[in-house]
């Protein structure tokens, strides 16, 4: 997936999500308990770290925004990276230990696989250390292709696309949406 996209377009540069890493990691905690559980405390610092950023709101000024990118980006440096580390190193230690095709076997591989992309929010404060705000955007398109059965041709899809992107982002930017989307905010 990462080389088809980067030849898709040459600027995209993908960011993983740790919340998918430490799904895997507790799908396996009930047979590896300490193993997972020192993976899941380990990302647990990393949300932590993120926590302590105050976020600005709909309509903050420029400022406002580079303060907190600039606190984001400090203390990722600081303290995220290493515990990135450790987490990496850990994963190094005890790949070797497991069985590959055990629950923890496969989310140490998982986590090592997509490395790149999940360590990519160290050098980019903008990049988030997780995509659940943009899956939870996009629920309410897959509730509603369920809805109307999705759409029946290539050209209906690519208005649907068009049209959820602009929903989505007005909501994002508090714009009123009331009646159009469909979802939460329709009558």
């Amino acid at each position: 997936v990462d080389q088809a996209l980067a030849r898709a377009g040459p600027g995209v540069m993908l960011a993983h999500c740790w919340a998918h890493v430490r799904r895997k990691y507790t799908d396996c905690e009930p047979e590896w308990p300490e193993l997972a559980g020192q993976a899941i405390a380990k990302i647990g610092e990393l949300f932590a770290v993120e926590r302590e950023v105050p976020r600005p709101g709909v309509g903050a000024d420029a400022a406002d925004i580079a303060a907190a990118l600039e606190l984001r980006a400090r203390l990722r440096r600081e303290r995220s990276a290493p515990v990135v580390r450790e987490l990496y190193d850990w994963a190094l230690e005890h790949k070797p230990r497991v069985l590959p095709r055990s629950g923890i076997g496969k989310a140490i591989v998982y986590m090592l696989t997509l490395w790149p992309g999940l360590t990519r929010f160290l050098s980019d404060p903008r990049v988030p250390l997780d995509n659940n705000g943009a899956e939870r955007a996009l629920r309410g398109m897959v509730v509603g292709r369920k809805n109307h059965y999705g759409s029946h041709s290539k050209r209906g899809s690519e208005v649907a696309a068009v049209l959820y992107s602009l929903l989505e982002t007005a909501k994002l930017a508090g714009v009123e949406t009331i009646g159009l989307s469909g979802g939460e905010d329709a009558d």
